[in-house]
């Protein structure tokens, strides 16, 4: 029984130093928040950090297989079609990114971050990251692609982040209005179906 209350009470911290290093990253940036920041952030003693992250990179990696763990419950939703000559297909997978990234762009901002300035968590990230590309990657394998499939892939999945990145931080150009979720999601949609030859509705 304290071996299951010792585990509980271990994840749990876990999770906190998870939480409080978001909360922290967002008002510091990735960059700018030492561990203590973390710490004091979660009102815990600056030692536990070490109990469960042997640095901030290590926390960040694992706030980035938990993205990844959410992404692959994302995938086996209604919905989730892998033919993209469908625009309803390419469609799911844009309106699905642009709210993964609303909610956690705080993390993917310190990912991008941590990797200008750290060439080997750079080189780790893309080995996390490298199977949703190759999935992406197979969903075109019907398409008569403009280039590789891994090629065309990663072009997809960078505008989707550049695009995101740009609209839900306030860093578009002044339209005059404010653009709408659906508007963007239908917009990029479009655009994407169209570059990668889908068919036409």
């Amino acid at each position: 029984m304290a071996v299951g209350v010792r585990k509980r009470q271990a994840a749990e911290t876990e999770a906190e130093l998870k939480a409080a290093a978001v909360r922290a990253f967002a008002r510091l940036g990735y960059l700018n928040t030492k561990i203590t920041d973390i710490t004091a952030e979660a009102g815990r003693a600056a030692g536990s950090f070490y109990t469960h992250f042997t640095n901030k990179e290590a926390l960040l990696e694992a706030l980035l297989t938990d993205l990844l763990a959410e992404g692959d419950v994302s995938a086996g939703t209604p919905g989730h079609s892998d033919d993209f000559r469908d625009r309803d297909a390419v469609r799911w997978h844009v309106a699905v990114y642009w709210e993964f990234y609303r909610r956690h762009r705080t993390i993917v901002v310190a990912l991008q971050q941590a990797a200008t300035v750290d060439e080997s968590f750079a080189r780790r990230s893309q080995e996390l990251l490298e199977p949703d590309l190759r999935h992406i990657a197979d969903h075109l394998a019907k398409l008569e692609l403009p280039g590789e499939p891994l090629v065309v892939a990663s072009m997809f999945t960078g505008l989707l982040s550049t695009f995101a990145d740009r609209w839900l931080s306030g860093r578009g150009p002044d339209l005059g209005r404010e653009l709408s979720d659906e508007e963007a999601i239908e917009t990029l949609t479009s655009f994407l179906h169209a570059g990668m030859g889908g068919r036409q509705p």
